[in-house]
């Protein structure tokens, strides 16, 4: 299908409009280096998602600068075609097939890149750059402000301000337009299907490695380019490890299985989780702290409205699970006193969510001028309450090891929320009965 580059297009005008809005200036946005895994081998090249965010453009060695003013512009620099270097590393665009295919104002080859950036920062108010980001960029842009200042004689002027560009396509990223949320939701799919294909293959006696391959078979069959994480899959104990990936460790009758993952499609991440037991069914225990925690994840999916707080879910679920630490008898006392005094830690101990598109904790303040920022149509959030048991002096022996997550992907709309990744099952009877099939 051929790419639509429209929206790509309409983030650049838009970031244009915003930069000339503050004075205007000039933008310079590259995109992620290839890195060495080891010796004459990269890592698999993942682009960067401001860059991509504004280019839909996916080869290393590129740079985006925008130049805002009476006639803005869009400019890519890329490398240059190459047949022999085609030959072992793939296809590239280079400069004139690119400036067509993704719609810019000029494409020229990147080694030309230092050179023009000397002449389009000249006499221009300010530059906006990726701020203490890549310690070699704050250096190459400094070195083209020192260009333009060594012809001062000549009447040419440097920019006089040096300002931070992500922070203005942060905001633009935390509302997602049409094409960004029908490539999420396509995302969640493939990742509830992940899902579904994980419970049907865990039973006691296989491997957590052997699960995750399952996972990373769908993702990759139905498109996904790759995982948008390192997947957990943690039985047992593992389960109260929140970021366990080593995923070595094999399954036991009696454990649950918690499994956190996700897939990339074009950029995008999906971001799920589901806890569930190894033989298929839950034991009494499991059961009580898992319902607990999912009528903790329904109080905060209650709470996603435009205007509400973001903190307001995670305050609604906190107060879920505090009350159902001391029902259980986890904690003594009263709820008032477990939420002053932060007692209900000892078992839940992140967030209730993060923000979530090109990267898995996307773009976006969470507070603006120290208050929760409301929520508006368009946002994507996570919401993924928890419980973790550890043995411990004064926790029933019945509790130990459980560690349960219940992990959605949220679309803020104009009445309440959509949940994307609502085909995976979560309801202990849907689960158990999933769990039968195999």
């Amino acid at each position: 299908m051929p790419l639509d580059i429209a929206p790509f297009q309409a983030r650049r005008a838009r970031l244009l409009a915003t930069m000339q809005a503050a004075g205007g200036g000039v933008a310079v946005i590259p995109t992620s280096p290839e890195r060495h895994r080891n010796r004459d081998t990269t890592y698999a090249y993942r682009f960067d998602s401001y860059f991509y965010y504004l280019t839909a453009f996916r080869e290393p060695e590129a740079v985006l600068v925008l130049v805002a003013g009476d006639t803005p512009r869009s400019i890519l620099f890329c490398r240059s075609k190459d047949v022999e270097r085609e030959i072992w590393d793939g296809y590239r665009f280079g400069p004139d097939a690119a400036k067509d295919a993704f719609g810019f104002d000029e494409a020229h080859p990147i080694d030309a890149l230092d050179e023009q950036l000397g002449v389009l920062l000249a006499n221009q108010p300010a530059v906006f750059h990726s701020i203490g980001y890549e310690p070699d960029w704050d250096r190459r842009i400094a070195d083209a402000l020192n260009r333009v200042r060594a012809q001062a004689r000549t009447g040419a002027q440097a920019p006089a301000q040096i300002r931070d560009v992500r922070s203005l396509i942060d905001e633009m990223r935390l509302i997602k337009d049409a094409s960004e949320i029908a490539t999420m939701r396509r995302a969640a799919d493939i990742s509830a299907g992940a899902h579904l294909r994980a419970m049907r293959a865990a039973r006691p006696g296989v491997f957590e490695y052997e699960v995750e391959a399952e996972l990373i078979h769908e993702f990759r069959r139905h498109g996904s380019q790759a995982p948008a994480y390192s997947s957990i899959v943690a039985t047992g104990p593992n389960a109260c490890v929140l970021h366990y990936v080593e995923n070595d460790r094999q399954l036991a009758d009696g454990d649950l299985l918690l499994i956190d993952a996700g897939c990339e499609l074009d950029g995008y991440a999906s971001d799920i989780t589901r806890s569930f037991p190894v033989n298929g069914r839950f034991s009494g225990p499991q059961k009580a702290v898992y319902e607990l925690v999912l009528a903790a994840q329904a109080a905060a999916i209650a709470e996603i409205r435009p205007g509400a707080s973001w903190n307001a879910g995670h305050d609604a679920a906190v107060r879920v699970l505090a009350q159902g630490y001391l029902d259980l008898g986890l904690l003594t006392g009263s709820l008032d006193g477990a939420l002053e005094s932060g007692s209900y830690r000892q078992f839940y101990m992140h967030r209730t969510g993060h923000w979530l598109g090109l990267d898995v904790h996307d773009a976006g303040d969470y507070k603006l001028a120290g208050d929760w920022r409301p929520l508006q149509p368009g946002n994507v959030l996570t919401v993924e309450p928890g419980t973790y048991i550890r043995p411990a002096e004064g926790v029933p022996e019945a509790f130990w090891n459980i560690g349960i997550r219940i992990e959605d992907d949220a679309l803020v709309t104009d009445n309440g929320s959509d949940i994307l990744t609502h085909a995976t099952p979560k309801s202990v009877a849907d689960i158990e009965a999933i769990m039968a099939e195999r």
